[in-house]
């Protein structure tokens, strides 16, 4: 199908005004096809003209322009041809489109819990079209009118609040005007929890086979809801515009959310079925109040065009977390902030794929699809805490206000909402915008030290023979050093704090504005020599913080000691920057991990560390002949934890979650899958179950026919991925040969399916192993963009990425990125995963040379 071009959008929004749609769907077609019949009302400055409305059917039975039949047959590159419009005109178009697997479209899923289907409409980014006749751009909005023909036992959400008709016929109410790729219909046997806030009518909803857990959360949702209500109407002084409110939990979603104006979607794992950490919650916390602040940001303006993405997501990301610090009891969220998203974004940003927050030319739509990252959540939102450093909060407040009032219902772009922001702080914001906004790439803040000689408390020397009797080392003077990077420069002004501890002990802090290479920290002067010295310790900007060798070896011992949880999330982020980039070893970073790890007490902290380096760091870095030695580190430091944490704790669920997968005794690990000897909290926790089951397999302690015996105790839509996860592990050749074919065949496996296949695959012992999949993956994956939507193959492309570090996949890499035939979603994908892999090689290079 052929993408939409940024100066096709803007012929056609030049000729086009559309008026209103109404849309009928027919889901009662059975589970492949479903009947879509679109009524759109459209105006044209220039009667005479030609142009196309987007429709990517089946088969399109009639298209009616002005009572005049067209010729449909089948749209060329999905466009139906308009010719000879008028200055008013009506067009009917009647199809029938297909359910898709791949969690784009209209996707149908089912749950072999109790075998009933389950549809939803998630149209981001140009999805749209196979669901319904639209001029499929987000800056022609319009009001809509859906209704609905469903199963008689099923009932409907949508954007507008849903009336049921008649026996399986529903209506929703007019909307608002939306873009195209925020009109959402869910339908099937959902549950639902309802309620009322401010006027506002609320719902949560989810699959039947879920009740118990949606009723267990639902409360705690709906809470973060009406504090997020409350906090964004009084923030920004215009009422929620949409109706009824909905947030519904579905299966199989790419996304972590979508913010469809009145009917936000969800991925239905928030809605735990075991035991959460309470990071978990915040996480889900932030995700509720991420898409409620859409409901103004993306969907009362929505940007004109796809390369003010960042008008949407960065403000979500931002606004999510101030909410949640301001208005809940999740005052920690930006501590969340720094050790999930910042590395993610992080990641994004040393990629060569890197790019701009803003300004990014994104000559068509799915070119702007592969630009939707960390950089435009993470580096956007710390960017705008930059801006409001540089502004203040009053004045920024004053012009997100001004912007909302000003483009509401409509569009607007990245100059409108600095021209608000300069006219409200009388501040001339063009060559900030420009340094951050505008060039990519990220400064590199250190902090250079100048002290006199004497003795320190906390080195090696401090027991030396006649250490007692010296002066105890004083800094004399102390200077911020910022390093632009050589391929991107730029004079970016930081707003950052650098604070100092030795043993837990603050022995400075100072706010400090750096605005060149070296800025002076006059506020460390007289200072004893600290053990650690940190820059941007409260995470207020966007930049690399660059760890002394000596700070890294003192990091063991001194990191527990610190009391703020905010700083030593920026010391992790650090560490884990610099095991990407050499600068710091896996054996190093282990080791922090095995000394400060049990002693964490911040959640977010202590699962995300873990996670780096059970996931990310020891099958990354580390050779795989050393891997089961430093697993078995990681395993003693969980079991350690774990018989001193609170029963039932985050702390105990933590730790058993990290020994379950990296521990190697047998023993506990058969008799924690039978149910026998778990920790307090995880007696009837399916899901801590499969952690077990999937380190049994990968171990071959246990086949096929083992696993599905597991399946079997959980026949739920969860239990049948983490199944497939499983089998994908087992160290067999025929049993890799079986989760490839799986993978890559045409068996019409769903989107998690695919990805669950993938996260399974690369498991195994030995290298040789797994070297007939490296050239196969390289022709097999690429080839599935033939049946896989863009976003989906995005994801199975970079978990199925050959995680056999060796110069051999580098050099089919590289050939596979010099072809020209590869798909925008697919190039990306390999673009960074490539990138992960020179890591990768880069460290190994010099930390496990081979000899």
């Amino acid at each position: 199908m052929r993408s939409l071009t940024l100066s096709e959008a803007r012929e056609r929004s030049g000729l086009i005004t559309v008026t209103s749609y109404a849309v009928e769907l027919d889901l009662d077609r059975g589970p492949e096809v479903f009947g879509s019949r679109t009524t759109v009302r459209f105006t044209c400055r220039q009667p005479g003209a030609d142009s196309w409305i987007d429709l990517k059917a089946r088969d399109v039975t009639s298209a009616v322009l002005g009572g005049e039949p067209l010729e449909v047959g089948t749209p060329v590159d999905g466009r139906l041809a308009l010719p000879g419009l008028r200055e008013d005109n009506e067009l009917v178009v009647e199809a029938t489109m297909a359910y898709s697997r791949d969690g784009q479209g209209l996707h149908r899923a089912t749950d072999p819990a109790d075998g009933e289907d389950y549809v939803y409409g998630h149209l981001f980014l140009d999805a749209a079209p196979s669901v319904y006749a639209c001029f499929d751009q987000p800056d022609l909005k319009a009001p809509y009118d859906v209704t609905v023909r469903v199963p008689e036992s099923w009932s409907v959400i949508g954007n507008g609040a849903a009336t049921q008709d008649g026996p399986g016929q529903w209506s929703l109410a007019t909307t608002r005007p939306l873009a195209t790729y925020f009109v959402t219909v869910c339908a099937g046997p959902y549950v639902s929890v309802r309620a009322e806030h401010d006027g506002i009518p609320l719902g949560v909803h989810a699959r039947a086979s879920l009740r118990g857990p949606l009723e267990r959360h639902a409360p705690e949702i709906l809470d973060t809801t009406r504090r997020s209500f409350d906090y964004f109407h009084d923030l920004f002084g215009i009422r929620y515009p949409f109706g009824e409110y909905h947030q519904v939990f579905v299966p199989e979603f790419n996304a972590g959310a979508m913010e469809n104006p009145g009917c936000v979607t969800v991925r239905d794992q928030y809605l735990f079925r075991g035991a959460a950490t309470r990071d978990e919650l915040l996480g889900r916390a932030n995700t509720v109040s991420h898409e409620l602040s859409h409901m103004w940001f993306g969907d009362l303006v929505t940007m004109r065009w796809w390369d003010d993405l960042w008008l949407n997501e960065s403000f979500a990301e931002y606004m999510s977390h101030r909410c949640l610090v301001d208005a809940t009891g999740y005052t920690d969220a930006w501590v969340d902030g720094t050790i999930a998203r910042k590395v993610w974004g992080y990641a994004a940003e040393r990629s060569p794929s890197t790019h701009p927050v803003a300004g990014v030319a994104a000559l068509d739509a799915q070119s702007a699809l592969q630009n939707f990252d960390g950089i435009s959540y993470a580096k956007g939102s710390a960017a705008l805490r930059q801006l409001i450093a540089y502004v203040g909060d009053a004045a920024f407040v004053a012009g997100v206000r001004a912007y909302l009032a000003d483009t509401a219902y409509g569009n607007g772009t990245l100059a409108e909402f600095l021209a608000a922001i300069e006219k409200a702080s009388g501040t001339d914001l063009e060559a900030w915008s420009q340094a951050w906004l505008l060039t990519a790439g990220r400064d590199t803040l250190s902090v250079d030290l100048d002290t006199d000689p004497g003795r320190d408390d906390w080195g090696p020397g401090g027991d030396a023979p006649g250490a007692a009797t010296r002066p105890p080392a004083v800094v004399r003077s102390a200077t911020v050093v910022r390093e632009a990077p050589r391929d991107f420069p730029a004079d970016r002004p930081h707003a950052v704090d650098v604070a100092a501890w030795t043993g837990g002990v603050e022995r400075a802090r100072a706010r400090v504005t750096v605005t060149g290479p070296a800025t002076p920290l006059p506020a460390l002067a007289g200072v004893p020599v600290p053990a650690l010295v940190l820059p941007n310790a409260s995470d207020l900007t966007w930049a690399r913080v660059r760890l002394s060798a000596e700070t890294v070896a003192l990091l063991p011992e001194q990191l527990p000691l610190v009391p703020d949880p905010q700083a030593r999330a920026v010391v992790w982020a650090a560490l884990l920057d610099g095991v990407s980039t050499a600068e710091v070893s896996p054996d190093a970073f282990v080791g922090v991990v095995t000394a400060a790890w049990p002693r964490e007490t911040n959640s977010s902290i202590l699962t995300r560390v873990a996670a780096y380096a059970e996931h990310r760091v020891i099958p990354f870095f580390v050779p795989r002949a050393e891997q089961p030695a430093v697993r078995g580190r990681l395993a003693t430091t969980a079991r350690s934890l774990l018989e001193s944490a609170a029963a039932g704790s985050t702390e105990s669920l933590a730790a058993a979650r990290l020994l379950a997968g990296t521990s190697d005794d047998e023993a506990l690990l058969r008799d924690w899958a039978a149910g026998r000897g778990l920790p307090a909290g995880l007696e009837d926790d399916g899901d801590f179950r499969w952690i077990v089951v999937r380190n049994l397999a990968t171990r071959g302690l246990i086949d096929a026919e083992g696993i599905e015996g597991y399946r079997d105790q959980d026949d739920t839509l969860q239990g049948s991925l983490n199944a497939l996860l499983c089998r994908a592990g087992i160290p067999r050749p025929e049993a890799k040969e079986w989760a490839w074919e799986q993978l890559t065949g045409r068996h019409g496996r769903s989107n998690y399916e695919m990805n669950h296949l993938a996260r399974g695959f690369w498991a195994a012992p030995y290298d040789e192993l797994m070297q007939p999949w490296v050239e196969r993956f390289f022709t097999d994956v690429p080839a599935m963009a033939g049946w896989v939507g863009e976003d989906a193959l995005s994801r199975v492309v970079a978990l199925a990425f050959p995680q056999v570090f060796t110069e051999d996949t580098a050099r089919r890499s590289r050939e596979a990125l010099a072809r020209s035939d590869l798909t925008p979603a697919v190039r990306r994908s390999l673009v960074d995963a490539d990138w992960e892999l020179q890591e990768a090689l880069q460290s190994r290079h010099r930390f496990h040379p081979v000899s």
